[in-house]
């Protein structure tokens, strides 16, 4: 039990290090805001630094394919359009339950705006109880648990791919119509950088094929990021800042690498700096992202974004390379994610009700186990219950 008079005793001290980060952040981010002006003056030249000094930065940082002050007006979306999304919960492996086995839960939208046609709203669940499923990941030395949320993740794009384009392609009444592939979260899958390369070509390859099919039926993908802590794009400011002609971080900044010349700005995130420039219904610069693990996605599936401000924060947008590099396509997954932020009241109807759907309650675990147990007595196996630690803590007298 949490003790809350305990914990009100040590408030107010913390109340005042948060206002002395606020105001220390004030003046961050004035800086930010002169350096970004002094930037774009010599943009071109910064670019070819960053080309050339690439493989000698200790930092991310992302490219700009606009001006980097730029912003621009986004329209709402026509009033016949189509959003499309999918997310997904599981529940996890537990060596105290009745069986060692996952389930993984997903949600999928398909929303229809003046066309007077019916949503989906489903879901579609699946049990993984194989010794494939639950032991394959540990010659990778990836542990159960993780292996499913990777697993998860393929299903997600793959169940977007596969409803979307199940719809646009056959009736080509559909196909004139604007739409939309929505996912929630990056586009970028970081954690693939840390694992085996058979492990990972299991996880990307079946992603990137489900993107690809959204590619030849024209329908744009974004990957929705809301509160993005990034810091690639105002990452960017650093080269204007760097004492060096030639950066190289390994060899002239040693090991203070967090007391860089040119950390002047952090811990400034890019959403707080294009918070102060952009104005509601604009978006940013695109930017070409250079996580290393994108080398692996190929040229057409690389990811671009930009931050979008929708009124109540300051969105990531994140897209394919064949998204932005199409101003129409581009454009028009632009407008549908701002009507879809405004029919939300903040955050985007479709991901929002995907991630309803997909959710797997308390009460929800409850019955899929009282289920599987019924299944495992008619099947005749004996013995069958959870473990007695597990026992002793839903029985707890405290």
């Amino acid at each position: 039990m949490l003790d809350l008079a305990k914990l009100a005793s040590k408030m107010p001290n913390m109340g005042l290090e948060m206002q002395k980060d606020a105001l220390a952040s004030i003046e961050r981010l004035k800086l930010a805001q002169s350096l970004l002006i002094k930037t774009e003056q010599d943009q071109d030249t910064f670019v070819k630094t960053q080309e050339e000094c690439y493989d000698r930065l200790i930092f991310s940082v992302a490219t700009p394919i606009e001006p980097i002050t730029t912003s621009i007006d986004v329209q709402s979306a026509p009033l016949n359009h189509s959003v499309f999304s999918a997310d997904g919960s599981q529940i996890a492996p537990s060596h105290h339950e009745i069986a060692y086995c996952y389930l993984i839960n997903i949600g999928r939208i398909m929303l229809h705006y003046g066309q007077n046609l019916h949503p989906l709203l489903d879901t579609l669940p699946e049990i993984y109880y194989k010794s494939e499923d639950l032991y394959i990941s540990r010659k990778w030395g990836i542990r159960t648990e993780e292996w499913m949320s990777y697993k998860r993740t393929v299903a997600e794009a793959e169940v977007l791919a596969e409803m979307a384009c199940t719809w646009v392609n056959p009736p080509g009444a559909h196909f004139n119509i604007p739409n939309l592939a929505m996912t929630d979260g990056s586009l970028i899958y970081w954690f693939l950088e840390t694992i085996a390369v058979e492990a990972r070509e299991q996880i990307l390859n079946p992603i990137l094929q489900a993107w690809e099919q959204l590619r030849k039926t024209n329908i744009p993908l974004v990957g929705y990021i809301s509160a993005s802590r990034s810091m690639e794009a105002i990452n960017f400011l650093r080269f204007p800042q760097c004492t060096y002609d030639k950066p190289n971080c390994v060899v002239f900044c040693g090991e203070e690498i967090n007391k860089t010349p040119c950390q002047k700005v952090d811990p400034i995130r890019d959403t707080t700096l294009w918070s102060n420039i952009l104005k509601p219904r604009q978006r940013s610069a695109l930017f070409r992202s250079n996580s290393r693990i994108l080398d692996l996605y190929g040229e057409k599936q690389h990811i671009y974004f930009c931050y979008l401000h929708v009124g109540t924060e300051v969105a990531r947008l994140e897209f394919p390379e064949w998204v932005a590099s199409d101003s129409s396509l581009l454009n028009q997954a632009l407008s549908i994610t701002l009507t879809q932020v405004d029919k939300g009241f903040g955050y985007p109807v479709a991901l929002a009700e995907a991630h309803n759907l997909a959710v797997v309650k308390g009460s929800d675990r409850s019955r899929f186990f009282a289920l599987l147990e019924e299944q495992m007595l008619r099947a005749g196996l004996k013995n069958v219950g959870i473990s007695y630690k597990e026992a002793r803590k839903r029985g707890s007298i405290a």
